[in-house]
């Protein structure tokens, strides 16, 4: 059991948890629709490689989690977003998830050599790259709620441009809705999104969040709103599993999660034949 202290101290990594789940299973709609799949990582990872290089400058004052540090970070973050808006069409020679393929290969590559140049600030930039969901206090998780939900109403007033471009582009076309134009503006609401997240939880925890709830809630509905329930609650019940096993067995709670993700999906797969054999039987 639990005390009370223990719940206390899981409070606020559980609803900075919760938090991201919202805002990346939505995310994830549109990232599984468009079949960018790994466009989260490779900006998350854009994201890590402008915090990184912020570190080597005198005016961030050597604090990971600075001012400066975001901003650089976010910078970074629009630039990745602007290269994928201008990448994509059905008639590119090159497929879009190559091209995010290789930024995220160099993103990594440019920041273990960054990293290699901030002996002083490893461990700090290890922590920024893993990420400590644990670690998060009441403060960030209301800054980052503020910003999530602005990011969300945002999304919410244009939710016919930015699904149209993401599910039906063709019809966005002969619509005369500016493809181009949406898409940078998915993106980069997208970097503001990842560029919190990767500070929080890491790169690896902020993926999960975006595909495994999408993933797995294909698998069950085809409309948005139901893919969004699904999604939502997964994101809920795993958030709270994994932050108490890392507890309890004494484990990183970023690498948990994650691993928790992955279980949940793989059962999540194998019952659905027992709920399509039932589906038929009532039938």
């Amino acid at each position: 059991m639990l005390d009370l202290n223990t719940l206390t101290f899981l409070a606020a990594p559980f609803v900075a948890s919760l938090i991201l789940s919202g805002i990346h299973a939505y995310l994830g709609v549109h990232v599984v629709e468009r079949g960018v799949i790994f466009v989260d990582l490779s900006l998350a990872q854009i994201a890590a490689l402008g915090a990184t290089i912020a570190l080597l400058l005198p005016i961030s004052g050597g604090d990971p989690h600075g001012t400066v540090v975001y901003w650089i970070s976010l910078a970074f973050t629009f630039i990745g977003a602007f290269l994928f808006s201008t990448i994509r069409g059905h008639r590119a020679r090159i497929p879009q998830e190559a091209i995010i393929g290789i930024c995220y290969a160099v993103a990594s590559a440019a920041a273990i050599l960054a990293m290699s140049k901030a002996t002083s600030e490893s461990e700090h930039l290890k922590d920024m790259l893993v990420g400590n969901i644990l670690a998060v206090s009441w403060s960030e998780v209301g800054k980052t709620a503020a910003l999530y939900g602005v990011v969300g109403l945002f999304h919410y007033i244009f939710r016919y441009q930015f699904l149209t471009i993401s599910i039906d582009p063709k019809r966005a076309e002969r619509e005369g809705i500016s493809i181009r134009f949406w898409d940078f503006l998915f993106y980069a609401s997208f970097g503001f999104v990842v560029t919190s997240s990767v500070a929080i939880a890491g790169v690896l925890l902020v993926f999960c969040y975006l595909i495994v709830p999408s993933v797995a809630a294909m698998l069950y509905a085809d409309s948005i709103g139901r893919r969004l329930a699904i999604g939502w609650t997964m994101g809920t019940i795993v958030s709270a599993l994994g932050v108490y096993l890392s507890l309890q067995l004494d484990l990183p709670t970023g690498a948990t999660i994650v691993c928790t993700f992955g279980l949940v999906l793989i059962i999540m797969a194998a019952v659905r034949p027992l709920f399509r054999s039932r589906a038929n039987l009532v039938i």
